[in-house]
């Protein structure tokens, strides 16, 4: 079980990475909660959440390479995990 876990998480680390190589930015939208006002019997237009701010993370040069060697070590280890648990 613990074998399977760190593989997943190796794996994941290396997708992540992968997919860091082809980003310059992620722009993430964060949209509003809905508003906690009563409603209106007389209004039948819809309170929809209007869009909120906008939160920019710019990948660093060395972060698809610090995923990637990170998944790596991790799946390594999960290989040898048998080895260790049985001694």
């Amino acid at each position: 079980m613990w074998r399977a876990f760190f593989l997943a998480i190796g794996i994941t680390l290396c997708i992540v990475g992968v997919e860091c190589l082809g980003l310059e930015r992620v722009v993430l939208k964060i949209h509003e909660p809905p508003p906690k006002v009563a409603a209106d019997p007389y209004s039948f237009a819809p309170k929809t959440p209007g869009p909120g701010p906008r939160r920019t993370i710019i990948v660093k040069e060395y972060t698809p390479f610090s995923f990637l060697a990170l998944g790596v070590v991790v799946i390594l280890y999960a290989y040898d995990l048998p080895r260790r648990m049985k001694a």
